[in-house]
Formats: C-alpha cells, structure tokens, sequence
C-alpha cells in the first residue's frame, strides 16, 4: 500500500487530480480509460481540479467510461440528493467532452434491484474491468456503502444502511435521519479491488481513527476499507489532519518512502 501524506486537503486534492489526468493521458490502449468515482464531500476537490484541467485542454474525457459507486434505492434522478444528480452537478455537466453514454450510475428507482446490480457487474467485465477507481471513506472505515462487516469479496448489491451512516448523511436531508433512504445499490468490496488500481481519499481529523486502522491494523470486515492492504496497487491519498492517530514511525515511514520516489 502507497500512503501519500500532504499538508492539507487541497494539496491532496491536487496530487489526486495529477495522478488521475497523467493517467488517463497516458493511457494508450483501443479501449476506453476506465475510472471509477464516488460522491461525497472527499472528491469534491479533485472533481474542481479535473473540470479545469479539462476545460483548459490539459486532459481529454472523450475516452473515458465512468462507474459510480453507489445510489441511494428510491431516489429518482432529479432529486437533488441522488448520487446521479451529484455526479451531474458537480463533474459531468461541467466537462466540455465528456460522452453521456459513457457515464454509468446503478439505477436508484429499479424495480429489480439484483438484477440492476448483476447488469452493473456485466457491464463493468465488458471493459475488461475498471482501471482506476476512486472512493473516500467513512468515519467507520466504510468503502462505498459496505458497511461494517460487509464481505471483502462482495460484488455489486443491495446494501442496508447503518443508523450511524444515515445520521452522518442527514445533513443532506434536512437534519432528519428518516428522510435519509435505508437501502443503497453499491459496488462491492470485491468490485473495487478488481480494479487495476484503488486511489482512497482521506481527510479531517474525524478520520483519523479509520486511516490508522486501514494502515496499521489487520485486515478485517469491520473496517472494510483495509482490504486495500491485500491490493497490488492501493494508494492513500490523505492529509496531516487524518494522520493524528497513526504512529510517529508509520508517518515518517510513508514520508520518507515518498521522498525518496520524488528524487
């Protein structure tokens, strides 16, 4: 695992949307770039960065098919808080080349919600997998909506929400828990460690105690996110301010290991 430690969160913002664009930039093969986003208040920053990058000619989405992670069960696409409405507003609408057909969000209002997922998987294979994927993670240590103690091989399913998660995102709905749905569709822990590589954004103090546990501890169901460690090419992209509980030899580990690839 590559743990990259920057001063803030726009600085990890930065080095993300770098790594990501010279990826994409240097992606040579007849198949699309294949990228993997989450929603969330993580990416936000990279989202920014990657919107001026393109917007300036620095880097092409015409070749690239998108996966989100997840969607909120019995949200329709226009309300406000549906993961494809955030995706739309926050990223795709403000890309100038970015192919509509090449944007795949699960489908919240399926009536046969296993069957959508099992598509989503189908899809996902007939690229030959994804090539990077993106995702933050949850105070909890949750990847997506795998919440503890989820299977580190699950695929694409159904999820129920914990009430920790849909306190943390009533925020969104009006302060009101209830108003927060209590099922998601969601990419497995197994779906994202297919990927060719696995970029996890971490930020903010509240953090802290889930990026020591998925760096430093076993891996384990209860902080799905550690399964990053049996990942051939797992990246953590994360600030000082998450790096409060991390021992004094693993942080200078990471720091040194980092300055000696920039030499």
């Amino acid at each position: 695992m590559r743990v990259v430690i920057q001063d803030d969160y726009d600085k990890m913002c930065e080095w993300a949307a770098n790594y990501i664009a010279d990826k994409i930039k240097a992606h040579k093969e007849d198949r699309p770039f294949v990228l993997g986003l989450p929603t969330g208040s993580s990416p936000l920053g990279v989202y920014a960065r990657l919107i001026k990058k393109n917007k300036a000619g620095e880097i092409s989405f015409k070749n690239v098919v998108t996966f989100n992670m997840d969607e909120y069960l019995g949200l329709p696409h226009e309300h406000d808080q549906s993961y494809w409405y955030f995706m739309h507003d926050n990223f795709f609408d403000h890309l100038v080349d970015m192919k509509p057909e090449n944007i795949n969000i699960l489908n919240g209002m399926t009536d046969d919600p296993e069957g959508e997922c099992a598509r989503y998987e189908e899809k996902i294979a007939s690229y030959g997998g994804i090539d990077l994927f993106m995702g933050g993670i949850g105070v909890d240590g949750h990847l997506a909506f795998n919440e503890p103690y989820t299977s580190l091989t699950s695929r694409t399913g159904l999820r129920n929400l914990t009430t920790d998660t849909r306190i943390v995102n009533s925020r969104f709905f009006g302060g009101d828990p209830e108003k927060v749905p209590a099922q998601a569709l969601s990419v497995g822990i197994g779906t994202v460690t297919d990927a060719k590589e696995v970029l996890v954004l971490i930020s903010g103090h509240n953090k802290a105690r889930a990026l020591a546990a998925v760096v430093e501890g076993g891996v384990s169901q209860k902080w799905t996110c550690s399964a990053l460690q049996m990942h051939n090419a797992a990246i953590i992209a994360c600030d000082e301010e998450s790096c409060g509980e991390l021992t004094v030899d693993t942080y200078k580990y990471f720091l040194d290991i980092e300055r000696g690839e920039r030499l």
